[in-house]
């Protein structure tokens, strides 16, 4: 590996490495002698701490408990230049450093790189030397702080192998219909296809705006243009979780995700955008209110999660606390005030029960008492408590901003004509309070990088 003289030019050879792998690649399956596909290999970068001293305690990131070599094997660096000078430049600040960056010995299976042609006939050849996609290097053991992950010849840099990243990517396009690279730092989930026309409608109105920060709208069905009618935007897409982007040039516009329902797909999509270091997620959507004080259209900012989705028990403790982010509180709390006005009635905050059962209000009522008592839970419903626990679990900053449309044990069901006109009279100030929120945090993103979500042990230096 080559010693390189500083953070930016070390970012530069990452992605010049990359490209070469790339174009190297595409060569050799064009010309099918695979022989000299031994080559294409991921960029490796290796940070050498080379004394280690105490910092700012109020630094939230790159930091390291002692000195040592801290190294990554990355894919994809031209997507992520951005964040990695940033986390370069906050650890050789902080430590004398010497960077070096050269090939690995990871080879980039072809399927992750774009503009290759005839990968049916080069298996079909059964071509030894082209390696295959392989789910043996695709894990979260330094996400999860594994022991192994750890305690090697050299720490890990970063969160993510390159295969995990890549098919971390693969599967964001899949179930989005667009392409990785314009997905924002800060992200909304929702389950309603109305609070996606409510999205894109504002992106429409923001873009034609002259000072506006946003540059292009992308959706699975196309870019649109600014001046565009909203309702003539064509908005069906045959994807799975149709994704919104509502673009900046530096990458801190917002991006809004149709998950469906349930927290398999929560869990699923934020698996998936992780690797991507977003700044924020937050979900927007619909509960059932659990007190009988409350009235239809009420919103719920959770400040706990009581978990039982059991996706995540075996990544995460059920007696491990999922801890509120006041940071993202304070702000959805004071976007609420401003567009709803200042009713204390209208907004609690509260437990948010999540569960996998959607029906689970059809239980009788004395497994209903079971299943509730002792239980704080302002609200139940099925992808919060997900979506809180792996973005604790993958240090990324979470919130929950959701709407009352129902209250079952409150001879309220949730019923076709109700639930219309509720959907009608609720959904662009719900969406706008979660834009505006994301707007407001985007202004100042270091108040975000807080040390809150930081393990005491297991952690890497970058974000």
């Amino acid at each position: 590996m080559e010693r390189v003289e500083s953070v930016e030019e070390s970012v530069e050879k990452l992605i010049e490495l990359y490209e070469a792998s790339c174009d190297l690649a595409r060569e050799v399956i064009a010309s099918g002698d695979y022989s000299g596909y031994d080559a294409v290999r991921y960029p490796k970068i290796a940070v050498e701490v080379t004394q280690w001293v105490p910092v700012d305690r109020r630094e939230p990131f790159g930091y390291v408990d002692e000195a040592g070599t801290y190294s990554a094997t990355l894919s994809r660096p031209d997507l992520m230049a951005s964040y990695l000078t940033n986390q370069l430049r906050a650890l050789c600040s902080n430590y004398p450093c010497e960077i070096r960056v050269g090939y690995s010995d990871t080879r980039i299976p072809p399927e992750y790189i774009r503009g290759i042609k005839g990968l049916s006939e080069v298996r079909a050849s059964y071509a030894d030397s082209v390696p295959r996609p392989t789910l043996d290097d695709v894990h979260d053991g330094i996400i999860d702080g594994e022991w192994d992950s750890f305690h090697g010849a050299e720490k890990p840099l970063f969160h993510f192998g390159p295969q995990r990243f890549d098919i971390a990517c693969a599967r964001i396009e899949h179930y989005t219909g667009i392409p990785v690279d314009t997905v924002q730092r800060y992200i909304l989930f929702t389950n309603y296809a109305m609070h996606t026309r409510e999205f894109v409608a504002f992106g429409l109105r923001a873009m034609e705006k002259p000072d506006s920060r946003y540059t292009r709208l992308v959706l699975p069905s196309g870019e649109v243009e600014p001046g565009e009618n909203p309702g003539d935007v064509d908005l069906g897409s045959p994807r799975q979780m149709p994704r919104y982007d509502l673009v900046t040039e530096d990458g801190d516009g917002i991006t809004m995700i149709n998950i469906g329902v349930g927290p398999s797909n929560a869990k699923t999509i934020t698996d998936c955008l992780a690797v991507l270091r977003p700044e924020a997620w937050i979900m927007i959507g619909h509960c059932a209110g659990m007190d009988g004080r409350m009235r239809i259209g009420d919103l719920i900012l959770g400040n706990a999660y009581e978990r039982h989705d059991n996706l995540l028990d075996a990544h995460i403790r059920r007696d491990q606390p999922i801890p509120a982010v006041p940071e993202i509180q304070r702000t959805l709390e004071k976007t609420v005030e401003r567009i709803y006005g200042e009713d204390p009635s209208l907004m609690r905050t509260g437990t948010v029960l999540s569960t996998g059962d959607r029906n689970w209000e059809w239980k009788s009522p004395q497994e209903l008492w079971n299943w509730l008592r002792g239980s704080t839970a302002a609200a139940v419903d099925m992808e919060s408590c997900t979506i809180a626990a792996n973005g604790y679990r993958y240090r990324v900053p979470y919130g929950t901003l959701l709407a009352v449309s129902d209250l079952p044990l409150h001879a309220v069901p949730k019923l076709p004509a109700a639930a219309q006109v509720f959907y009608s009279n609720s959904k662009e100030a719900h969406v706008m309070c979660a834009v505006k929120a994301m707007e407001k945090l985007a202004k100042n993103p270091e108040r975000l990088r807080t040390r809150k979500l930081r393990r005491t042990i297991g952690e890497v230096p970058f974000r």
